[in-house]
């Protein structure tokens, strides 16, 4: 059974750091991308960060390029999402998702997590 668990989250003031992190389980790790999306109220989910498992190429979203940092660590079928500098508009529940192969910028993901809520007061 596929798995994706995300923790992480939390309240925290503007200008504050979070760490993210999706732990994978039921498949070939290496093998997949991994991507964290956000979603507040009343707006689309967007893909934030995306790496990909298999060569450690990375994508950032305008919005949070130069604050916020993706890696992975394969030994522990985990992916991290480090948030630095947080806004008040960085607020959202965070999902990770993983698909087979390479990374793609769009919402074509095979596995979702739960999500976790991200909030940043100002």
């Amino acid at each position: 059974e596929v798995q994706l668990v995300e923790s992480g989250g939390g309240l925290v003031q503007a200008g504050g750091s979070l760490r993210l992190s999706c732990a994978a389980s039921g498949f070939t790790f290496d093998d997949y991308a991994i991507g964290w999306f956000r979603q507040a109220p009343g707006t689309e989910r967007e893909g934030v960060s995306f790496i990909s498992s298999s060569d450690y190429s990375t994508y950032y979203a305008d919005s949070v390029k130069g604050r916020f940092t993706i890696s992975s660590d394969n030994a522990k079928n985990t992916v991290y999402l480090q948030m630095n500098s947080l806004k008040p508009e960085d607020t959202a529940v965070y999902y990770c998702a993983a698909k087979w192969g390479t990374i793609v910028v769009n919402h074509e993901y095979d596995y979702w997590g739960q999500g976790t809520q991200v909030t940043v007061s100002s």
